[in-house]
């Protein structure tokens, strides 16, 4: 099989002048770098499974893509990282240029930097080492990194270190580098982080011959490999990446980046980032807005990343090798994160990958006994709560982006994933606390799990989505069931707290603490407080303003959040971010709640509050996340509001409607069709909607449907100033 990243995408675009358009030009990959941003620098190209740049010394929590705008120093050139996320792993394979002895350690190879010096741009890094003022560049194809260090003096003791020690967290197991002939070298990486259980294979590979090869033995940590060189002599090397074998390192290197042509690497990441970019070609007023925007583009489009050989073979979730599978089977599923938007925008805009997703999480979900939650090469972390990747398989199934897979047997899945203990009882994954829901309804605080309001209102909105798929499926009796449960958050209403709080084995709320406050976070709350948790019921927005007294009283609550003080208290999670009053908008459980006021009969609320995220919450310099971009989904939440709707509930394809910031936005669809947006008469002050209009015909609703969106046309916003 010829598994390209792009074959798809290019075809998907061909005859609209992807290539012609230059939309990297408004990138600027240190937008999130500050702050708690934790976004990726370097070099990829979309999608692809390398994410080479550099590593820094520093370490810590800003620190978990391994590079910050804060940090000073750069110890090597990793072949992965991530991007965003709030846990730190990876940083595999550094390489790290220098000059005679150096102590092999950390801070040994550390050198300082400066970022005047940097060069960052879509699928190309460059930096001054300022240790022994050597350049060091980078650029990427899918499964390869090439390096062009340019050394500023003549030596035999020039060298490339490639340190198998460190990395950003975890630790190495078992390594290998061996050289297989005077250019070339081979090896594996072991390691146990946030994924339990990593395994990488390299193939290293040097435009000039070594002169020296050191290394103590081939289980060593670090190797040197020296050179001879002049002044300003320039040593390439490339790096393939496997998660299968070394062979196939080399196979990957060879199909991809065969020759030594480091300009027109650069040029062909540059060509495939704007191709992809290309798949929304939007128009603003300023170039900030265009910078925040396909910045947002780019950061969206890093993950999920392809975790799979040219060939493509794979590591599954059972740690086994599967061979030659017909997709591009995908890895850093931050779920928890990116069900709620940035799945949801990819049915939107890249229709043509959704068969690789849903594929690859059946194929989780056959080798590992459940649908994926947060995976990470080849590895579930189970970081976060409930079951996100339910809302994702259940979108797709629900807008019929399937393709030739059996929608049943992805039911099935499904159903194990919500009710394990009925319908995959021998399976051998943890139930985290799947028993209790299936029995009580909810999970107590007084048994096993912590955190038990968040865990049981998520698997309360993933029991809507299967519910929406047992419907379309005819299973009458699986939809009522998942529906009645999906609606169990009313168990959790406190009427005298007037929130949502956790219970006991026997149906009692927790005891009421006399110094009770809805603003601090407790352990029955993830990344969250008993405020911001009231309105984590996407599924079921008039359900809860029935609970609540009524779509007014609904209403007067959200205004009270965005009016609420802001102290935390102490001890609350650092994720507790971008705060309007308490809406977090740093923190993923909020990102629904300001489409909410379109559901009480107050739409010029979401476009008021929406539109002030969008201008005082994002910004196109370093510190313009106001909290971690988490995958893609801090982006995508911006991208879609930026053309003027959000899918609050978890499935299905019903997108509320907002304020626009862009002038006009075309969406490429299938078949040669194209969806358009168009603003009239919008300004900074020119915030709220007059009328919305549909092909010509004008809009009695607040929303718009995924169909009306993929049958393409145009959609007309019309913009006043109250």
């Amino acid at each position: 099989m010829r598994n390209k990243l792009f074959s798809v995408a290019v075809l998907l675009l061909t005859g609209m002048s992807a290539y012609g358009q230059n939309l990297t030009q408004y990138v600027d990959p240190r937008i999130g770098t500050g702050d708690h941003g934790h976004v990726f620098m370097g070099a990829n190209v979309p999608f692809g499974m390398v994410n080479a740049g550099p590593t820094q010394l520093e370490e810590g929590w800003d620190w978990c893509s391994g590079y910050h705008e804060s940090g000073k120093k750069i110890i090597g050139f990793g072949q992965m990282h991530l991007s965003g996320t709030g846990c730190g792993d990876l940083g595999s394979v550094a390489l790290m240029p220098g000059y005679g002895d150096q102590e092999l350690s950390r801070e040994g190879l550390a050198s300082a930097y400066s970022h005047d010096n940097e060069v960052t741009e879509p699928g190309y890094y460059a930096v001054l080492l300022e240790k022994f003022g050597i350049r060091a560049e980078v650029t990427a194809t899918c499964r390869t990194a090439m390096y062009r260090f340019t050394f500023p003096k003549g030596s035999n003791n020039a060298r490339i270190t490639i340190d198998l020690e460190n990395a950003v967290g975890g630790t190495a197991r078992e390594t290998r580098v061996v050289p297989v002939d005077e250019f070339t070298l081979m090896g594996y990486r072991r390691s146990n982080g946030w994924a339990a259980d990593q395994r990488v294979f390299f193939c290293i590979r040097f435009n000039k011959p070594i002169h020296n090869w050191l290394c103590e033995d081939a289980e060593a940590r670090y190797g040197e490999a020296t050179f001879e060189v002049g002044p300003g002599d320039q040593i390439m090397a490339k790096v393939a990446i496997s998660p299968t074998s070394e062979a196939n390192a080399l196979l990957n290197m060879n199909m991809e980046n065969r020759f030594w042509d480091f300009e027109e690497v650069k040029k062909a990441a540059d060509e495939a980032w704007n191709t992809q970019l290309a798949r929304v070609q939007a128009k603003f007023r300023t170039e900030r807005e265009s910078r925040i925007f396909y910045t947002a583009m780019y950061h969206y489009m890093v993950a999920p990343q392809v975790w799979c050989d040219y060939t493509g073979d794979y590591m599954g979730s059972d740690l086994e090798i599967h061979r030659g599978a017909d997709y591009e089977t995908l890895t850093t599923w931050s779920l928890w994160d990116t069900y709620r938007a940035a799945h949801p925008l990819a049915t939107i805009i890249m229709p043509d990958r959704m068969r690789s997703y849903a594929k690859t999480m059946m194929a989780i979900y056959k080798e590992h006994g459940e649908l994926p939650v947060w995976h990470l090469v080849s590895n579930d972390t189970y970081c976060m709560v409930g079951e996100p990747g339910v809302s994702v398989l259940a979108d797709i199934i629900m807008k019929d982006e399937m393709g030739d897979m059996n929608v049943e047997e992805a039911y099935n899945a499904i159903k194990a994933s919500m009710l394990p203990t009925e319908f995959s009882p021998n399976r051998r994954v943890p139930l985290r606390g799947k028993d209790y829901l299936s029995e009580l309804g909810y999970l107590p605080y007084d048994g096993r799990e912590n955190e038990t309001v968040a865990k049981s209102m998520e698997y309360y909105i993933a029991s809507w989505a299967a519910a929406q798929v047992a419907g379309k499926l005819g299973h009458k009796e699986d939809s009522v069931r998942f529906y009645e449960l999906s609606l169990n958050y009313k168990k959790l209403w406190d009427e005298k707290a007037r929130c949502m709080r956790a219970l006991d084995m026997q149906g009692n709320f927790r005891p009421l603490p006399a110094n009770f406050n809805l603003n601090q976070q407790t352990h029955d709350y993830t990344e969250g407080n008993p405020f911001q948790y009231i309105f984590l019921v996407p599924h079921d927005v008039l359900g809860l303003a029935d609970l609540m007294g009524g779509p007014k009283a609904l209403d007067q609550r959200l205004d009270d959040l965005l009016a609420a003080d802001s102290d935390l208290g102490d001890n609350h999670a650092p994720d507790i971010s971008g705060l309007v009053g308490q809406y977090a908008h740093g923190n993923e459980p909020s990102h629904h709640v300001l489409y909410m006021y379109n559901y009480v009969d107050q739409p010029k609320k979401t476009q008021k509050w929406v539109r002030y995220v969008m201008n005082e919450l994002y910004t196109d310099q370093p510190a313009g996340l106001c909290g971690n971009e988490d995958v893609g989904q801090m982006s995508a939440w911006y991208i879609l509001s930026a053309l003027g709707f959000y899918q609050v509930e978890p499935c299905g394809g019903t997108y509320q409607l907002g304020s626009p910031i862009v002038e006009e936005a075309t969406i490429p669809l299938l078949g040669d069709k194209t969806f358009t947006i168009r603003t009239h008469g919008g300004s900074d002050k020119a915030i709220y909607v007059k009328k919305y209009v549909l092909n010509g015909k004008q809009l009695k609703r607040t929303y718009i449907t995924h169909q009306e969106i993929m049958d393409g046309g145009t959609l007309d916003v019309y913009m006043s100033e109250k």
